[in-house]
């Protein structure tokens, strides 16, 4: 209880106590005034309960908008376990052997390591228990609140059990891995059987309630908690102390005021987290993949950038574009790659969720360039347009004031805690008021999984036998049976936590990185249905699949989570800083000075390469009336269009409430720009319904 509540209280007491003294030493007149001045004094104390409640309500509302603008949506810090004569040897959101405490339990069969986090999901700051959390996605066929299914797990290619032995399905088997590192599907197509899962943290204010909804599923971990005061005093224990609970199993989730009814009664709601998993629809080819160069990671380390992506301590970023060259470039409203992969997720209504943003009476309509119309906005999405201007001038707009990483999805479940809003219009003497309620969660994604054949495959055909905490689980490990190499000492069979059915042949070489906190073992005797002796590896999830012969060591696991604090001018100012100093001779021109030294050439620095902005030419046609777009062309693409005489695909910024998609070509022989086709809707002297000019200005001021 707050001071200021305390206070409060005491006040009514004593109320409450003089008014009781005063009727016993008067008579009728003295009860009549006695019930008066308690009344009285206790309106003035509901006031003050609702001006108090309204205060801390506000004071978390500060708490989360200092957040936002300290930095964006994304991991924050991992528990320390080390430090040193320099502040970076201690951990951040990661440290140089691994990040956000990954690790790896691959001898479960759909069990994802991860340890400990805190975490920012639109300036809630939390911190999450030991995750370890299993490949479940939201159900297809319910929309129940969390309802999951288990994500399915790739086929086996038919050239490898159509083969009689299983030292041919392996021989066969390699094959497909390495047609999967090259990425070259031309004679096996490894896309049917290399499937990326996307899996992403969400996390939502619920509705209070005394018990803990388990956010999500764990072979290993859970809240340990037996209600969310229960849990709240755990948590202030431990950070009182400087202790830990020994397996992990508190988190610290925030409560707050949503709303405060008739000006009294506050309600609460209560932060809430879970980490699922989408399985997407198309395939990420490996090289849409960059590594993210951290200092504090490789400096402690001793390693060079290129050795960074073997390492579990790598951090990656998608692709923007869907190329294979990377893509360089600041983006205006643009849809990425990432949010094109987002976009398949949805939010607490799962797969069947339908719903439209109206607030404002500005429907959100979707950026999405291959499609149309109203956004569904029970998927995830950050970027979104509406058809009207703003005070600026814009009409494509982003969920959050500055929170690039920020993911949203609307609900309908009646757990998530949602907020109303009434906006009126007209005058004040008899305006039009229009009142809306909306339910939000939020998302950011953590990692891309590759699920391959060997989830499935069984050459062996060993029993599998479920759940290991069932009965017919635990006679895998009857008579004391350990995975040694003997029949008697040999698990009898598999479950859902010794799932070895890989042939250990498959592998050339141990585990990688192995650590503490893995728990998967190298080799390991399992009896078949005959009760031959079958030498085994996990099936499981690895970060890095150990060494396959003639194919080498393979990664399984990209995590891609952004981090909080590159949302903050000051990261800002360092990444610009580290590429100055990275790439001297490409932002050579940054420097007050030309770079040298003693014994040094000059390095005379070069101007850079400047995207150019081209300007569409005014609208002819009325409505709308007179208007442009612009579009920007990075160097890449100017190359490409003067150089290969290629055709562009652009969208335009908003002019007039509207956007097009245009493609753009560069006229060799009368040297300008022009515009081949826009939004397919073209005659013959105009681009675009609207009627543009075919040609296109180049921004020189820009």
């Amino acid at each position: 209880m707050t001071p200021a509540f305390q206070v409060l209280f005491v006040a009514i007491a004593f109320t409450l106590h003089v008014c009781h003294s005063e009727v016993l030493s008067g008579g009728t007149d003295a009860f009549e005034n006695a019930d008066k001045k308690l009344e009285a004094e206790v309106e003035s104390f509901r006031q003050i309960l609702g001006a108090l409640s309204r205060q801390v309500m506000l004071q978390q509302l500060f708490v989360e908008e200092r957040i936002r603008s300290d930095g964006a949506s994304g991991v924050k810090q991992v528990r320390i376990r080390k430090d040193g004569t320099r502040n970076y040897y201690s951990d951040t959101h990661g440290n140089a052997d691994r990040l956000l405490a990954i690790h790896e339990h691959a001898n479960n069969i759909r069990t994802v390591g991860l340890g400990e986090f805190i975490g920012v999901l639109n300036g809630v700051e939390f911190r999450t228990r030991h995750n370890d959390y299993r490949l479940f996605m939201a159900s297809t066929t319910s929309k129940d609140y969390h309802a999951t299914e288990e994500i399915p797990f790739p086929d086996v290619p038919p050239e490898v059990t159509n083969k009689a032995t299983v030292d041919e399905q392996i021989v066969e088997m390699r094959e497909w891995f390495k047609a999967w590192k090259s990425q070259n599907d031309t004679v096996r197509d490894y896309r049917k059987y290399f499937k990326p899962v996307l899996c992403y943290l969400e996390g939502a204010w619920g509705t209070a309630s005394k018990d803990i909804d388990e956010p999500f599923e764990s072979d290993r971990h859970f809240i340990d908690a037996n209600s969310w005061f229960d849990l709240q005093e755990k948590v202030r224990f431990t950070s009182y102390t400087g202790r830990k609970d020994n397996l992990e199993n508190f988190s610290f989730l925030p409560t707050t005021i949503m709303e405060i009814i008739n000006g009294t009664i506050p309600v609460f709601a209560q932060w809430n987290y879970r980490i699922s998993c989408h399985p997407l629809s198309r395939d990420i080819p490996l090289n849409r993949f960059r590594v993210v160069d951290e200092f504090h990671v490789r400096l402690p380390s001793g390693r060079i950038y290129e050795e960074e992506t073997s390492t579990r301590a790598a951090r990656f970023q998608l692709n923007p574009e869907d190329s294979d060259k990377w893509t360089e470039a600041g983006f205006k409203g643009e849809f990425t790659l990432l949010d094109e992969l987002m976009s398949e997720i949805p939010g607490k209504d799962n797969y069947q969720g339908d719903l439209t943003d109206e607030a404002f009476e500005l429907p959100v309509h979707t950026i999405d360039p291959k499609k149309s119309g109203k956004l569904n906005a029970a998927y995830y999405h950050r970027w979104f347009k509406v058809l009207e201007e703003d005070a600026m001038g814009q009409s494509t707009r982003h969920r959050g004031y500055a929170d690039e990483n920020l993911f949203m999805a609307m609900t309908t479940q009646p757990k998530v805690a949602g907020m109303k809003l009434t906006t009126c219009k007209g005058p004040k003497s008899a305006p039009s008021c229009n009142t809306i309620s909306q339910k939000f969660s939020y998302a950011i994604p953590l990692e891309i999984i590759y699920l391959t054949p060997l989830n499935s495959w069984n050459p062996f055909d060993l029993e599998y036998k479920g759940d290991e905490s069932l009965a017919n689980g635990k006679t895998v490990y009857e008579g004391g049976r350990n995975g040694g190499n003997t029949p008697d000492k040999a698990y009898n069979g598999i479950n859902s936590k010794k799932y070895y059915q890989t042939p250990s042949a498959f592998f050339s070489g141990l585990e990688v990185s192995s650590e503490a906190a893995d728990t998967t073992e190298n080799n390991v005797g399992v009896l078949n249905k005959t009760g031959a002796v079958r030498i085994t590896r996990a099936s499981g999830i690895r970060v890095f699949f150990p060494e396959i012969k003639e194919v080498g060591v393979l990664r399984q696991r990209y995590p891609i989570m952004p981090v909080h604090g590159e949302g903050s001018p000051v990261w800002k100012e360092l990444e610009a800083t580290k590429d100055i100093l990275m790439k001297s001779k490409t932002y050579g021109y940054i420097y007050k000075e030309p770079l040298g030294g003693s014994g040094a050439s000059v390095l005379f620095p070069k101007l850079p390469e400047r995207p150019i902005t081209l300007k569409m030419e005014y609208a002819t046609l009325t409505p709308p009336g007179p208007h442009i777009h612009e579009i920007t062309l990075t160097p890449d693409e100017v190359k490409l269009a003067k150089g290969k005489k290629q055709s562009l695909v652009k969208r335009t910024t908003a002019g007039d409430a509207h956007q097009h998609v245009i493609t753009v070509y560069w006229s060799l022989k009368n040297e300008y720009w022009a515009i081949r086709s826009c939004d397919d809707q073209d005659t013959r002297r105009y681009r675009c319904w609207d009627q543009h000019g075919k040609n296109l200005i180049e921004d020189i001021n820009v």
